[in-house]
């Protein structure tokens, strides 16, 4: 039998930057994964000569010169700017909360017409609760009320809000909102870092460039033949669901799934951008996405005579679907603190990733963490 310094049960990002830093210091690793396919939820398929987002859209964003440069010297970036556009019952805001989304909403045309109008909204509802006896917000509704006014809320917030929770928003924490930002300069750049792209050729270079060098197994599930793969590896990297681990010994975790509903059509240009978000409580999926516009600019558009797009459909995790976004509530983080505090004993497992950790990450933090892991 092959043996190994490190198994690497999971080839996403955290499992790929892993393995690619322990490689650069000499170590033997072997990377597995369930799936049919490398790259985890930013794995990428190629239809019609656009780079399909299998599991939903991903944006690179950093902050991190040091974590840019590492990206880009694996495959270079290209300038895509994340600019969603939000439509509520056939009229379009853009997003994030910018000057541009007030002339929408109100027509105002400066600042200072717009703040007024947004604090005037913030007192309405914080008048009506304390005429309530309520002191402190007791739901994401009230919370965000306090922080954005009726119209905003109404209009992007809270239908968008309740499907991808599958809950009113009366009946959602106030923490899930704590804050909004708003912008007072018209501004679609939806994300406030510094560097922002898409890898040229799609996520599967960024992977593959990861894992060169790298022996790896797909369709090789790990809890299948548990023994078999532990005795494999002198140290294992777990990325998986760290209740699975722990074969469920205090309960299940709750997660939030999503349904993609992919469709090609015979057009060159469907919505004229990548990101549109349906905030219509009524319209059943949450956004659609256009492929082509993450790597597609200007007229370079219409040169690819077809697109793709996938609806998202938001739904409550059942076994044997993709978890997806944690649900934390007291009851999952009490949980997820137990499993937590078994893992910190561990001597010869690393915990890592949105699975293992119970703990929604971007990509770039994902990247950091592992370039500064000094566990190697």
């Amino acid at each position: 039998m092959e043996h190994y310094d490190y198994l690497i049960v999971g080839a996403g990002l955290f499992g790929c930057m892993f393995a690619h830093q322990a490689r650069k210091k000499g170590k033997r690793c072997l990377v597995i994964d369930k799936r049919p396919h490398l790259g985890g939820n930013i794995y990428c398929e190629q239809i019609e000569g656009i780079n399909v987002h299998k599991y939903g859209a991903h944006i690179f964003h950093t902050n991190s010169k040091e974590v840019w440069d590492f990206v880009n010297a694996i495959v270079p970036f290209n300038r895509y700017t994340n600019s969603p556009i939000a439509n509520y019952k056939g009229r379009q805001y853009n997003l994030p909360f910018n000057m541009n989304t007030f002339y929408q909403m109100w027509g105002v045309l400066t600042p200072e017409e717009a703040r007024q109008k947004i604090e005037e909204q913030k007192a309405d509802a914080l008048a009506q609760m304390r005429a309530a006896g309520v002191t402190e917000p007791r739901n994401l509704e009230e919370q965000a009320l306090i922080l954005i006014g009726k119209d905003i809320y109404e209009t992007l917030i809270k239908g968008y809000t309740e499907k991808q929770w599958g809950r009113r928003c009366t009946d959602l924490p106030a923490f899930i909102i704590k804050r909004l930002p708003v912008r007072f300069v018209h501004d679609n750049n939806y994300f406030n870092d510094k560097y922002q792209g898409i890898p040229i050729g799609g996520y599967n270079r960024l992977i593959n460039g990861l894992l060169d060098g790298v022996e790896t197994r797909t369709n090789a599930d790990f809890f299948d033949n548990r023994p078999q793969w532990e005795a494999m590896a002198d140290k294992m990297v777990y990325t998986g669901a760290i209740d699975a681990y722990y074969n469920y010994k205090f309960g299940k975790l709750d997660w939030r799934t999503v349904r993609f509903e992919e469709e090609v059509l015979d057009m060159p240009n469907y919505q004229g951008n990548a990101v549109m978000n349906f905030t219509e409580r009524t319209v059943p999926y949450t956004r659609i996405i256009e492929h082509k516009h993450f790597e597609m600019f200007g007229d370079e558009v219409y040169a690819c005579p077809k697109t793709v797009i996938s609806r998202e459909y938001s739904t409550e995790y059942q076994t044997g679907m993709e978890p997806y976004y944690t649900v934390n509530d007291a009851r999952n983080n009490a949980l997820a603190a137990q499993y937590h505090a078994l893992a910190a004993q561990e001597r010869d497992v690393i915990f890592g990733g949105r699975l293992a950790e119970y703990k929604y990450y971007d990509m770039a933090p994902i990247v950091e963490k592992v370039l500064k892991f000094d566990m190697i």
